[in-house]
């Protein structure tokens, strides 16, 4: 992906400019390969290849052999020159990048995904793109890649970015350390690249074993976390070093290349790569990628050298970086614009047609001519003004854009609340009665966050010991609590804190919450994984030891497609030792689900588009799963929020000037919260509490 390694001499390269006699073709072929599977597996299968972790290994293979050689022939390492000119190799292209893909989101993507686009914009300029993706523990390898961020692959440039920072200070250091050992003679014999290899095998150890723990426990995080990757960089530095050792025969040279090709290509077809990497897993492709290093010139006309170091092959390789920029969000924003969720063949072929003609342009015009550029290798201050020139040219747009965003979300938060009235609108006495002219609310930049929840930890009466339980949160009243309610759940359960917790804290009711996400409360189930099934009995063992006098729940279970709504499985099975024990159950039932993200189809469409409002019949079953339960529990009360969420026959993304959804499942905090006069007098009714 990342070149490391100049070029003048033996071959040339896309330019006609002569290479260095070093140069290795394979290696180049090498990385126009790796760079085909991670296109073509994005485009086509949806999958990961295990081509980025090739090229992290083949970056820290070149940068390595190349300060070995520099330690060896005795020139200056020159750390800050090394950093400016590297950074103004990678800079340029991946700006004009960053500025073509906010260019395609203002014309293409819905203006409640601005926001993300425009704070990942800053987190791949300043290389920590990576580290924004696992606090918000992306799922890169989501099928509906339309969905997705068109900057979400600058996860893997940031942390070689961050390793291209931390590897010539390793190289520094050992060199130090060589320096103030050859003052002992009994550590004369220790060697630069001996040095090397102590401080690099020590790092593959400590950061594979770190990988491996990690990715077993949180792999979502792992995946992202520069930690979990340190040993693919470290696994390359010591194949650079041990390289000069390695000298296999011709044959065995022609069945390391070839066997490390059906490795390296089968990777991501044989092995769940999206969720078992970076661990130990991981090792396939990077000792595949080592192999065909390995295997090197053949001089065998058998061997995949031949491939590897043909003209195309280098040329694309040439191009790799460039390419490698380019695929993903021509993938995102194309099928953003089109609607289609996975493109066929001939689709596919115009996704890939499109990003290479677009690397070519930028690697012709953009990467090569500032990298041949005299002016800035004179003086390193003009190396800097390059760089700080290229920032310049994306930080001035995102932050102009990201004020506009800011000053209209100010606007649309600062409207008198009479002019969104929300679920409001669908009472009796308002139903005939049209919206008010209003901004939408809650505003582009608010609608992710718009999230209800409680975050003060269990304590005291209401603490527990269960690990399992950790996320036990609590609501406490000012004066002592008249009614203790526990809400069991998902996300789905969460969202009516919104209702809830105010009605709670305005009656002096106490509210503890046990929530595990897609984990819809009920007895053990084959329907559920073993984690939410385990959450469940934890969650019944709490409620049957503190008594609470009330369960809140979420009793019927909506889905994508027919049946569209149905009981949720073991429910009644779950409840009973509640009600056997004299503990009051509510059982909400639950909201419609949806193929599409409601709020972006509003913003798309416009709210009143009919694709923005699907029919009732479609969203929720008559008669309700409910009425299945009815009578079937002492103490079980049955509440339907659904006419104030659907109406008039359809589910509309947008009812009073408020969006209904935040994406397409679940309701948004603001919404909610305008149903809380209706919600208390439902709940009221159905329990007879006062």
């Amino acid at each position: 992906m990342v070149e490391t390694q100049e070029t003048p001499c033996q071959a040339r390269n896309a330019s006609g400019r002569p290479r260095k006699a070093t140069f290795r073709p394979e290696v180049q072929g090498l990385r126009a390969l790796a760079v085909l599977m991670v296109v073509a597996y994005h485009v086509w299968l949806g999958r990961v290849s295990g081509g980025v972790d090739i090229f992290l290994l083949i970056s820290a293979f070149l940068l390595t052999l190349s300060f070995v050689r520099k330690a060896e022939e005795g020139t200056p390492f020159r750390l800050l020159a090394h950093w400016l000119h590297l950074f103004k190799r990678l800079l340029p292209a991946a700006v004009v990048v960053i500025l073509g893909v906010l260019a395609g989101t203002w014309l293409i993507l819905p203006q409640g995904r601005w926001p993300e686009v425009l704070d990942q914009a800053w987190a791949s300029l300043l290389y920590r793109q990576n580290w924004l993706l696992a606090d918000a523990a992306v799922d890169y390898y989501a099928q509906d890649h339309a969905g997705a961020s068109p900057l979400q692959h600058f996860w893997s440039l940031s942390i070689q970015g961050q390793v291209f920072i931390l590897w010539p200070l390793i190289f520094a250091g050992a060199a130090g350390v060589l320096a103030a050992l050859s003052r002992f003679r009994r550590f004369n014999g220790v060697t630069f690249r001996g040095m090397l290899v102590l401080f690099f095998g020590a790092l593959f150890v400590v950061s594979l074993a770190y990988s491996v723990e990690q990715t077993a426990t949180n792999q979502a995080y792992a995946y992202f976390d520069t930690r979990a990757r340190l040993w693919e960089f470290a696994l390359g530095s010591l194949l650079a070093l041990a390289l000069p050792y390695l000298k296999p025969g011709r044959a065995v040279r022609v069945v390391l290349g070839w066997g490390g090709l059906v490795a390296m290509v089968s990777c991501g077809l044989l092995l769940t790569v999206d969720r078992s990497f970076p661990g130990y897993i991981a090792l396939w492709p990077t000792l595949a990628a080592a192999a065909i290093i390995v295997a090197g010139q053949t001089g065998s006309r058998f061997g995949v050298d031949r491939i590897l170091s043909s003209r195309p092959a280098v040329a694309l390789g040439d191009n790799s970086y460039a390419l490698y920029l380019w695929h993903w969000p021509v993938l995102v924003l194309a099928l953003a614009a089109t609607g289609v969720e996975t493109p066929n063949l001939t689709q596919g072929l115009g996704i890939v047609a499109a990003s290479i003609v677009l690397a070519v342009l930028t690697t012709r015009f953009v990467e090569k001519p500032l990298r041949e550029w005299h002016w800035p290798k004179l003086r390193a201050w003009r190396t800097a003004v390059v760089i700080a020139a290229c920032g310049a040219m994306l930080a001035g747009p995102v932050a102009v854009w990201q004020t506009t965003l800011t000053e209209e979300e100010s606007a649309t938060a600062a409207q008198p609340r009479e002019l969104t009235p929300g679920a409001l609108a669908l009472t009796p006495e308002n139903e005939n009665s049209p919206a008010p002219k209003a901004r939408t609310i809650p505003g582009p930049t608010a609608l992710d966050n718009d999230w209800a929840g409680i975050d003060t930890p269990c304590a005291g009466a209401n603490a527990t010991d269960d690990p399992i339980l950790e996320g036990c949160r609590q609501e406490l009243p000012d004066e002592p609590s008249t009614k203790r309610i526990v809400v069991l759940g998902d996300s789905h359960a969460q969202q009516y804190l919104a209702a809830l917790a105010p009605v709670a804290a305005a009656r002096g009711w106490e509210l503890v919450t046990l929530l595990m996400p897609a984990c819809r409360f009920g007895a053990e189930s084959p329907s559920r994984n073993a984690e939410c099934n385990a959450y469940n009995r934890a969650s019944s063992a709490y409620v049957m030891e503190h008594r609470p006098d009330a369960v809140f729940t979420v009793a019927s279970l909506t889905h994508e497609e027919a049946p569209f709504e149905t009981e949720v499985p073991g429910y009644l099975e779950g409840v009973k030792p509640f009600a056997e024990a004299g503990i009051e159950i509510v059982g909400i039932r639950d909201n419609p689900r949806f193929t599409f993200n409601m709020p972006e189809c509003a913003q798309r469409n416009g709210p009143d588009a009919a694709a923005c409002n699907p029919s009732l019949s479609e969203s929720l079953v008559d008669p309700s799963p409910l009425e299945n339960y009815r009578g079937k529990l002492p103490g079980l009360h049955l509440m339907d929020m659904s006419d104030f969420i659907c109406a008039r026959g359809v589910c509309p993304a947008v009812v009073g000037n408020v969006y209904v959804y935040k994406d397409d499942n679940h309701l948004t905090r603001t919404y909610v919260e305008t149903m809380i006069p209706m919600f208390e007098q439902r709940l009221l009714d159905a329990t007879g509490w006062s």
